[in-house]
């Protein structure tokens, strides 16, 4: 797997996938959260398509996106990840990456066949809290020295 760091330091178009308008979920905390810090955020959910959230359009899916997207963020169960996967590949995306919990041999393979790297069961804002803002998941108030 390739640098986290990396990944979040050069791709700033992030396609999220299961985005919902409830606003105590985990993906709509972590939408905020990746906008905060500069992020674009194309929210992907077929159930609130053409709404709102977050102050962004929501798609039906990421090949409706039209701008291009560098990372498609998956909030979604493993079991919908190797379609997610054959649709990165369609639209040209740099980065898998697959929320904590969810995994796909199948969706690797696809991804990494075609030189896309590949994250699994990690979740943006906690990597990017832990690289760039050096904070401790269990601990946010201790600062890393």
């Amino acid at each position: 797997m390739s640098d986290i760091k990396e990944i979040l330091s050069k791709n700033k178009k992030i396609a999220m996938i299961g985005v919902s308008n409830d606003p105590t979920k985990a993906s709509t905390i972590v939408m905020k959260y990746m906008q905060k810090y500069g992020f674009k955020v194309f929210p992907v959910n077929p159930k609130a398509k053409g709404q709102k959230i977050l102050g962004e359009e929501v798609f039906e899916k990421i090949t409706d996106i039209k701008d291009q997207v560098d990372i498609v963020d998956v909030f979604r169960p493993s079991t919908e990840a190797l379609e997610i996967a054959k649709d990165t590949v369609k639209i040209g995306a740099k980065v898998l990456w697959l929320q904590l919990g969810i995994k796909s041999k199948e969706a690797k393979n696809i991804v990494e066949k075609n030189k896309i790297e590949y994250v699994e069961d990690k979740c943006t804002k906690m990597e990017y809290q832990t690289h760039f803002l050096k904070i401790r998941q269990a601990f946010p108030v201790l600062i890393n020295k």
